[in-house]
């Protein structure tokens, strides 16, 4: 006889895991299934995000500024540090052991919220009664019921037509977390958040190293400001950057990479490389959910089709994360997930999408919150703009780092927040500050009369809220 639960949960990303637990919180018997898989075989969850992803992509970020740091930035501290060396099996290693404390750390909280665990894939395998059956696919074959199923599949990395990843030469994030040594030559397809994060750590272990991008323009999600001045660093840093560009033939070989492509200006150009990341955007995960079985409605991308609450076309079957409309962002599924434990208990959970913070943890790092200026110009909003440079900041020259700018932009009548725009050091933190303000709906002179702490990066958010109606108090 199966077992019975009142929330099975299929996928242990930060959607599907966090849902697990809140539902179990609420006084449901839950079960979670995953199938991601460590080194051993044994369970991995947490996702994409754990495991190929936001954990294991910052590990390696900090490890190579760490090293960068040594190599050109020390000296300004009057610390000599001559012949550094990078031990890039150690770092990889490092960066494998925070992989596994995270992936313990959900079992660990599974078991203190009394979550049932199963390690395999989960699929439909009809509705019944109590709700429905489902299979779990793994060591051990299992058959489980759930009168309610939350649906949190991910994504997986999108290949180019042609060209399969094969993780050796032809890479995915999952390959470029991976990567054994320092490649001479890199090439990245696409300049989003994985090709921008994953080509700066390359670069600064000292690779050579190319992203193109077939937009015309650089991060058009960006506010436009905010992009121009990345831009302006990463080349500084050496990060070479073409824009508007459209790749034709990729061959591989013994040597590594051969890529064609078309510049802008319309001239035949060819790379060579020791190896090739795609990163040109993710696709929803419904592989082996057997959709089919119960009738779920999925979009032509492949998404799980639901409405503004999460809810599928099937009754009491929910979906969140990267598998539905949205962003593909790993704190918006565990935002969906919260909301929809808490809905099937009767509760109104909560997703504000006009407050879901963005960021790019590179150097500079940029993050934002709500509407851009070219935007607010698009919809006809009536606004008002303030900036503040990190140059102007005391705790930025301290930190050696006065790259980039904080940007406010609000209503030219009420002066409520309408965007906050940031590039620069500890953008991911500080961004924080304007998520908060945006929820309470505060107005540019709520945060101009906040007191910060000096010196501290949170004044050039204020001087920025100051700028709204141009006033200052840096003199």
């Amino acid at each position: 006889m199966s077992q019975a639960f009142d929330v099975v949960v299929i996928g242990g990303g930060p959607g599907g895991y966090i849902a697990a637990i809140r539902a179990a919180q609420l006084g449901f018997k839950v079960a979670c299934i995953d199938e991601w898989k460590n080194a051993t075989g044994g369970p991995a969850p947490g996702g994409t995000c754990t495991n190929v992803g936001c954990i294991p992509s910052k590990a390696l970020l900090q490890s190579s500024e760490h090293f960068d740091h040594a190599n050109h930035h020390f000296a300004d501290h009057g610390i000599s540090a001559t012949n550094v060396k990078i031990d890039i099996a150690k770092m990889i290693g490092r960066k494998d052991t925070v992989v596994k404390q995270n992936n313990d750390g959900i079992l660990y909280l599974f078991k203190k919220n009394k979550v049932t665990f199963f390690h395999g894939r989960g699929s439909f395998v009809k509705a019944v009664e109590a709700g429905y059956e489902i299979q779990v696919t793994g060591a051990k074959e299992e058959l489980i019921t759930g009168q309610q199923v939350i649906l949190a599949t991910g994504s997986n990395a999108r290949a180019l037509p042609g060209v399969p990843f094969d993780e050796e030469t032809v890479l995915s994030n999952d390959g470029a977390l991976r990567i054994g040594a320092v490649p001479k030559k890199l090439v990245l397809i696409g300049s989003g958040v994985i090709g921008l994060e994953m080509g700066s750590v390359w670069r600064r272990l000292g690779s050579d190293v190319t992203i193109l991008e077939g937009l015309p323009t650089f991060l058009g999600a960006v506010d436009e400001q905010i992009a121009k001045e990345a831009k302006k660093a990463f080349d500084k840093q050496g990060l070479k950057i073409e824009l508007g560009v459209k790749v034709g033939e990729v061959k591989t070989g013994k040597k590594g990479v051969s890529v064609a492509y078309t510049n802008a200006k319309g001239e035949e150009q060819k790379l060579d490389a020791d190896k090739l990341i795609v990163s040109i955007g993710r696709v929803p995960n419904t592989i082996g959910l057997n959709a089919e079985a119960v009738g779920l409605q999925l979009d032509e991308r492949g998404a799980i089709v639901v409405d503004a609450e999460c809810r599928t076309s099937l009754k009491g079957v929910w979906a969140v994360g990267d598998v539905v409309r949205g962003p593909m962002l790993a704190h918006k599924a565990e935002e969906e997930g919260v909301a929809v434990a808490e809905r099937i208990a009767g509760q109104h959970g909560h997703v504000n999408f006009n407050t879901i913070p963005w960021v790019i943890y590179t150097s500079p790092e940029i993050a934002w919150v709500g509407r851009t200026e070219q935007q607010l110009k698009a919809d006809g909003v009536k606004y008002k703009a303030g900036t503040f440079p990190f140059l102007a900041n005391g705790r930025a020259r301290a930190l050696g780092d006065t790259t980039g700018m904080v940007k406010f932009l609000a209503d030219a009548g009420t002066d409520e927040i309408l965007g906050v725009h940031i590039v620069g050091p500890m953008a991911s933190e500080l961004i924080a500050e304007a998520v908060v303000a945006m929820e309470f709906k505060a107005s540019a002179e709520d945060i101009a009369r906040i007191c910060h702490a000096h010196p501290s990066l949170s004044e050039a958010t204020k001087e920025a809220a100051l700028a709204v109606d141009k006033r200052t108090l840096n003199f």
